[in-house]
């Protein structure tokens, strides 16, 4: 994954962090913040598929102690634009009913591109070694569901917007390891974050980027809704062999 070129454009595009993170809690002032909301919510058909969800790699940051980061708020201190992500787990073998007692974890950049706990390096020249922002673990209630409050992910060279997620079931055990897809196109959240100050020039779409050019059944496309001023709300189902 080369990020030397994604990392230099961070110089002449840096983010006003105050200003961003105050329009996420303005809903209606709408002279500073944009309201356009999400038209094209997304296709994915994994809340109607009794399959299993695809297997993707951890990426090069998992989270190192992913048992000490239990909260479902992982913003830490990050700016951004609001973005409230709700998972829900399926034991594909019950008939993809909600899997209760399930330990999830996510973990996602920055909006500049960058991951916690990691740089310093080639990946990361950025060095937050020392910090966690964006990485929380949650337990499925009864109906499956975990909640994590986060911003909107930033991109980086190489890769399409994404969130990671590691499925464990209640005794630890590694049920899954997969990704989220963003939906893209006219009308969607990605288009309408825009890449947050750096734009979406250089960025790599679903259909090109190394994880998600195989999901042809859009299995790992969440549904984003909302607006810039109101925050954006990603939901999606996973299937997991619980």
């Amino acid at each position: 994954m080369e990020r030397k070129n994604f990392l230099r454009s961070l110089m002449v595009g840096v983010i006003s962090t105050p200003v961003l993170w105050e329009a996420c809690k303005k809903d209606t002032d709408t002279t500073a913040v944009s309201t356009e909301t999400v038209s094209n919510s997304g296709s994915g058909t994994s809340a109607s598929t009794c399959v299993v969800s695809p297997t993707e790699t951890e990426g090069p940051f998992p989270t190192k102690s992913p048992s000490a980061y239990v909260r479902s708020d992982i913003t830490d201190g990050r700016t951004g634009y609001k973005m409230k992500a709700k998972l829900t787990i399926a034991n594909v073998n019950n008939n993809c009913a909600a899997l209760a007692g399930a330990i999830v974890d996510v973990w996602h950049c920055d909006a500049e591109g960058n991951y916690s706990e990691y740089g310093g390096s080639g990946m990361q020249s950025t060095n937050y070694q020392s910090v966690h922002f964006l990485r929380g673990r949650q337990t499925t209630d009864a109906n499956g569901l975990v909640t994590f409050t986060s911003i909107f992910p930033g991109w980086y060279t190489g890769r399409a917007t994404h969130v990671h997620v590691h499925v464990y079931n209640a005794s630890g055990t590694s049920l899954k390891v997969t990704q989220i897809a963003f939906p893209e196109g006219s009308g969607t959240a990605v288009a309408i974050v825009n890449g947050y100050a750096k734009g979406l020039s250089g960025y790599t779409y679903n259909a090109n980027d190394n994880v998600f050019s195989d999901d042809t059944a859009k299995l790992e496309i969440a549904t984003v809704t909302g607006s810039i001023a109101a925050g954006f709300d990603l939901s999606i189902k996973i299937n997991v062999p619980g």
